[in-house]
């Protein structure tokens, strides 16, 4: 798979205006376009008071894209203990790069618990239970929610210590890709002509 050639990227909350609303058009893109749970837009009640982490491409330093995104919310406005994820999204192009879900969950448990989290939730489809089992998460049950089957899971916060930084929060080194060589255009006539007459085969990526 190919990715725009990001250096690094950054998991952090969100501080600028067109972070948010980049993340709100990643999780448009992945929960109505993609898996149809929504019809037009996901947003509800709790993103008035929840915290939006994101994950940045970032070029040289400067943050250019939104290609992940997770939110993080209390219980209710005077609870501090209870905290909930919710709307986990990694944009598709993105998701064979690697650890930048992981990662977006790491800084949603462990700024949570810096707050004064005591227990940190998450109702998680299905397909994504093992990930969270890797990640020092257990299933606490089940439940079908808009028609799919979703995993009540909970954090284990002793694995997941207080980022006290969230809006700076991560970085991640980005997976290298295999690049062309470039070759002078004169060198293939030569190669061609060894192979002719000594039958190595010659192999070039």
């Amino acid at each position: 798979m190919n990715y725009p050639h990001y250096s690094d990227y950054t998991i952090k909350w969100t501080t600028l205006d067109w972070e948010i609303k980049q993340a709100h058009a990643l999780r448009r893109k992945v929960f109505c376009e993609e898996q149809h749970l929504f019809e037009n837009d996901d947003r509800d009640a709790i993103d008035s008071h929840a915290h939006t982490l994101v994950a940045l491409g970032n070029h040289g330093g400067w943050h250019q894209q939104v290609v992940g995104t997770v939110r993080i919310h209390r219980q209710g406005p005077d609870s501090d203990d209870l905290w909930y994820g919710s709307r986990l999204a990694v944009d598709p192009a993105f998701r064979s790069q690697g650890l930048l879900g992981s990662t977006l969950i790491r800084l949603a448990v462990s700024s949570a618990h810096a707050l004064g989290c005591n227990c940190f939730m998450a109702t998680v489809q299905v397909q994504n239970e093992p990930l969270f089992k890797r990640l020092n998460w257990q299933t606490r049950d089940y439940r079908h929610i808009l028609g799919m089957k979703h995993a009540i899971m909970e954090a284990d916060l002793s694995a997941y210590p207080p980022c006290f930084t969230p809006n700076s929060g991560f970085v991640l080194k980005a997976r290298k890709q295999h690049k062309a060589t470039r070759v002078w255009p004169g060198l293939l006539d030569s190669i061609h002509h060894q192979t002719e007459t000594t039958g190595i085969a010659v192999t070039m990526s």
